[in-house]
């Protein structure tokens, strides 16, 4: 206790003790209000979705494109919006409410491109906001297309 009688909280023993550790942890965390957290993640996450689908099927109707371009059009235009929602600052605002049900969807793919260039762009266009772009995405990018010219590679060795 200090001179005040307030407890004092012993800095050693919090790094040390990891039963102590998790006793404050459950005792100052606030608790989580899951039920909504998890409705909020479904609706939004849906609603992305729904926007996502009927992006396609208006390209397969109005513009006439096959079905798979018509999905590839939802997901160009979803990334896009995400891109400059994630631009305008509000795409923020939707993640903080929604959680994951933003960011499940290929829109968390987008924003986790555009947030790390945002962060950058003072730099500059080359060093900040073109290196900082695929700072997330990049990895993601590598591994993907080394991964299908591996699939690729064994397909044609093995069925051709």
């Amino acid at each position: 206790m200090n001179r005040k009688g307030e407890k004092t909280v012993n800095r050693q023993r919090i790094h040390t003790d990891p039963q102590h550790y998790n006793y404050l942890t459950e005792k100052l965390s606030p608790p989580s209000k899951l039920g909504s957290g998890l409705l909020r993640a479904f609706w939004v996450g849906g609603l992305i979705c729904v926007l996502g689908q009927a992006i396609a099927d208006a390209g397969v109707a109005f513009l006439k494109l096959s079905t798979t371009d018509g999905y590839s059009l939802a997901a160009i235009v979803l990334v896009f919006l995400t891109a400059l929602l994630t631009g305008i600052g509000v795409f923020d605002k939707i993640g903080k409410y929604a959680g994951a049900g933003s960011f499940v969807p290929i829109s968390g793919f987008a924003n986790a491109m555009v947030s790390p260039a945002l962060e950058f762009r003072r730099e500059g266009l080359v060093l900040g906001l073109g290196a900082k772009l695929f700072t997330i995405a990049g990895p993601v990018l590598v591994y993907g297309i080394g991964a299908s010219v591996l699939v690729g590679l064994i397909y044609a060795i093995l069925f051709h």
